[in-house]
């Protein structure tokens, strides 16, 4: 069975990831720096000590590249790059901050923007990180950056990953989505992988 590690997994598992992922074909390892949650593995992504390299067929991220300071985004991305095996990949989704900057731009700071299982979202809570959360203590939850579609593109290819597609959602979504092999591979299929994954068929080619 492939395994693909699930970074950043909070209290989610296997069937809150991707349509892809969420299969017999996939078996998840979960990872997560705050023993709260009980990952499988207990580890910072900006070292994955704990993970042997070329061991993962794929790494889903949802909603933790933000939670980094921008100067450990690129460590981050390396120990992915170690991690996973020839052929693997990435499939991330992040805030899309420039999306959420349209809305502050307008005076909209503190009003919702869209509704979570948390409950409303405000753009504030985007930037800097869901507020009724910090006020309980969790301060994992704190943003330190964000990242606009070309950003996030121009990260990953820094990190060498041979190809990379991504999309971007408006409001509602407010969010970013991205695939990115280590290996080159013709743009067909990695829409089709693509496809697997983010949750419409909308893409942009990187």
């Amino acid at each position: 069975m492939k395994k693909f590690l699930h970074v950043g997994c909070g209290g989610k598992t296997k069937e809150q990831t991707t349509a892809g992922f969420n299969s017999d074909d996939w078996k998840e390892i979960r990872y997560d720096v705050n023993p709260m949650v009980h990952p499988d593995i207990i580890g910072d992504v900006v070292d994955m000590k704990s993970v042997e390299s070329e061991s993962m067929g794929a790494i889903f991220s949802s909603h933790n590249i933000e939670h980094l300071y921008p100067h450990d985004v690129s460590a981050s991305l390396d120990e992915f790059y170690r991690v996973l095996k020839p052929c693997g990949f990435v499939v991330l989704t992040c805030p899309d901050i420039q999306e959420v900057c349209k809305h502050v731009a307008t005076g909209n700071l503190t009003e919702p923007i869209y509704i979570s299982q948390a409950g409303p979202i405000t753009a504030l809570d985007v930037l800097y990180g869901h507020t009724d959360s910090l006020a309980a203590g969790n301060l994992y939850m704190a943003h330190r950056t964000g990242f606009s579609k070309k950003t996030l593109i121009a990260c990953f290819q820094k990190g060498r990953f041979q190809s990379v597609v991504a999309m971007a959602r408006p409001a509602p979504f407010f969010d970013l989505w991205l695939v990115a092999m280590k290996i080159k591979i013709p743009n067909k299929e990695l829409k089709r992988l693509a496809l697997e994954h983010f949750p419409t068929n909308h893409l942009q080619n990187s």
